[in-house]
């Protein structure tokens, strides 16, 4: 059994203190009023690292919301514009906090959803190899329900108009906007909550029922338990890929109502998907050093970083199919999407490239360096931080436009969440012995070698 020390439960809290200390100030310096933020913007040290609208040359293009905003002002005037353009930068400084709050409780909750999906798919695929690595895996996955109830809280806030994230919950907005009133009948707030819901009992139960049999094995004297999360896995994975690409249009891409994509599902689902197995392997190899799971052995560590590889490739393929079509399409409202993100974000969106491919593919190519604990943990801790920052390129230039700057509020959501994974994981591991002792398949997995 593993005990979660005193040493590591503290970490944990303080970190969440911190975060929430950072959160608190983010909340607490955002403007209230248009003269507070034009005098915010007017300020030199205001989002030092980045750049404003003139010297970003927003003033050639509009982002999503302002296009949608400017929409709802275009028949009152020039005047009325003046105010429009105020108030629009308002509720871009108003939605920063908010936005920072979104992107670390997305990223924390996609880990523990994409750790599911890679259970459920060695429980249906009846691999040999896993069930060593079931306990960390349904120890990650215990964050899913907190984590996705966060998540639900922001969209439930967003729908009540305490932000405004989603621009098309703004009645004034859809009024002048014909492509969001064309989308009504999906974007709306009481079926975009319903979805939600419908998504995260769906995950949740899968969840709880997979962690039950999964323990009644231990105990049971004939692999009934076992078929039962088979046959569970198998009809969870069919769930799963449609609710993930339907999450992923409402959570993510209906920031931006007026883009769309095709392979959105399947990036954001790449991205999760990497995140959840990087973080696999990152805990065993800790629980590891802590003398813990006895029988993962250096070829369980090759094949996760097999996986780690491969899926980083996977992302990068999905990756540059959508820029690639996109980009050489021009279609305007479609082009709009990489512009922003390359004229206001360059650095992340960039750096999130090199961090989340060329990295990992210098790193864990090589088939001897992912046997060495300290290759795969450098590269885990890159591609992490690297699919951060994609989330953070997916909501930020949506919510904020050019207003970014990875300050304390951004920083203080990165350290809440992370502190509340590292406290809901590492007690859930330790309720339950690492060594799944009955699974049909524990003495292959233990004799594995490659």
């Amino acid at each position: 059994m593993y005990t979660f020390t005193n040493k590591l439960r503290n970490f944990s809290i303080i970190l969440m203190v911190v975060g929430f200390l950072g959160l608190t100030y983010g909340f607490l310096t955002a403007p209230d009023t248009v003269e507070e933020a034009t005098a915010m913007v007017a300020d030199p040290h205001h989002g030092e690292g980045h750049g404003t609208a003139d010297s970003h040359g927003a003033d050639h293009k509009v982002d999503s919301h302002a296009e949608g905003e400017h929409q709802a002002a275009s028949t009152h005037g020039e005047e009325h514009g003046e105010d429009h353009h105020g108030e629009h930068l308002l509720h871009q400084l108003q939605n920063r906090p908010w936005a920072a709050l979104y992107v670390a409780a997305f990223f924390f909750m996609m880990i523990a959803l994409g750790s599911l999906a890679f259970y459920a798919v060695n429980r249906a695929a009846q691999a040999g190899w896993s069930p060593t690595l079931f306990r960390v895996m349904e120890g990650i996955t215990a964050y899913l329900l907190p984590g996705a109830l966060v998540v639900f809280v922001i969209l439930l806030l967003s729908g009540m108009h305490f932000n405004h994230l989603f621009i098309w919950m703004d009645p004034e907005v859809v009024a002048h906007d014909k492509l969001i009133q064309g989308k009504v009948g999906f974007l709306n707030v009481p079926g975009f909550l319903t979805r939600a819901l419908i998504y995260i009992g769906g995950w949740t139960t899968y969840r709880y029922f997979s962690r039950k049999f999964s323990l009644a094995q231990d105990q049971a004297k004939d692999i009934s338990n076992h078929k039962k999360n088979f046959r569970i896995s198998a009809a969870f994975l069919v769930f799963f890929i449609v609710t993930e690409s339907m999450m992923s249009w409402d959570w993510v891409m209906s920031i931006d109502p007026h883009w769309f994509s095709t392979l959105f599902g399947w990036y954001v689902f790449a991205s999760m998907f990497v995140s959840g197995i990087t973080t696999i392997a990152l805990i065993t190899i800790y629980l590891k050093s802590k003398g813990y799971l006895e029988k993962v052995n250096d070829s369980h560590i090759h094949d996760l970083g097999k996986f780690m590889f491969g899926v980083s490739i996977f992302w990068t393929y999905l990756w540059f199919s959508q820029f690639m079509l996109i980009w050489y399409s021009n279609i305007p409202e479609e082009v709009t999407y990489f512009i922003t993100r390359i004229e206001d974000y360059n650095l992340p969106f960039f750096g999130m490239l090199v961090m989340n491919f060329i990295f990992p593919l210098l790193i864990l190519m090589n088939s001897d360096y992912k046997r060495l604990n300290y290759f795969i943990v450098m590269a885990g801790i890159v591609i992490l931080l690297g699919h951060y920052i994609d989330v953070f390129n997916m909501i930020m230039p949506s919510a904020v436009g050019d207003q970014w700057f990875i300050g304390v509020a951004e920083l203080g959501g990165f350290s809440f969440f992370f502190g509340l994974f590292l406290f809901v994981v590492f007690k859930e591991i330790s309720k339950a012995p690492l060594h799944a002792v009955g699974d049909p398949f524990m003495g292959e997995s233990e004799r594995f070698h490659y």
